[in-house]
């Protein structure tokens, strides 16, 4: 069995004028909430055993903070082609991990995160399921659970939908 956690990155800081939006920072919300989802994924004992992380500033924040929450984070693989990437690109970045580990954390952005998730998803919480379709906000987290060896064998509708939280459902921390 695999786990895949797909994280949005947390609310980042407004675009300031002639400001490159892959150096966006977090706001003060977005750090927050990137502990709780952090604090979230450790006291279900979903501690990844790999990240892959866009490289833009507010993903590498995002999971910093996330990963301060595990006893020992794991090993963090920064990847360019996830930042503002169609799912496809996502899933092909995602196959590449090939057999290495179980659970795999991805911070990335939306639309691609949601529609990847929206891709993978055949099975799961029908209520859960429709509010990931709706609205995938940022700090958005989608578990999805796999059968299967590799990473590389993923497909389109092969998923079950686990666990969906944004940081609305994690205040006051219930879960």
């Amino acid at each position: 069995m695999r786990r895949l956690l797909l994280l949005r990155h947390a609310k980042a800081e407004r675009s300031q004028p002639g400001g490159r939006d892959h150096d966006r920072i977090l706001a003060k919300r977005g750090r927050k909430d990137a502990g709780a989802v952090g604090a979230y994924l450790a006291r279900h004992k979903l501690v990844p055993d790999r990240a892959l992380v866009s490289t833009s500033a507010r993903t590498r924040e995002t999971w910093a903070l996330v990963a301060e929450a595990f006893a020992k984070p794991p090993k963090a693989e920064f990847d360019g082609r996830i930042y503002e990437a169609s799912p496809e690109a996502i899933l092909n970045s995602i196959r590449e991990i090939g057999t290495a580990g179980k659970t795999l954390l991805v911070v990335g952005h939306n639309p691609g995160m949601q529609q990847l998730a929206a891709m993978l998803i055949a099975s799961g919480d029908v209520d859960a399921r429709q509010r990931l379709l709706e609205d995938y906000p940022t700090s958005a987290l989608a578990l999805i659970s796999f059968a299967g060896e590799s990473w590389d064998k993923l497909k389109p509708m092969g998923g079950r939908l686990e666990h969906f939280v944004t940081p609305h459902t994690l205040e006051p921390a219930s879960d």
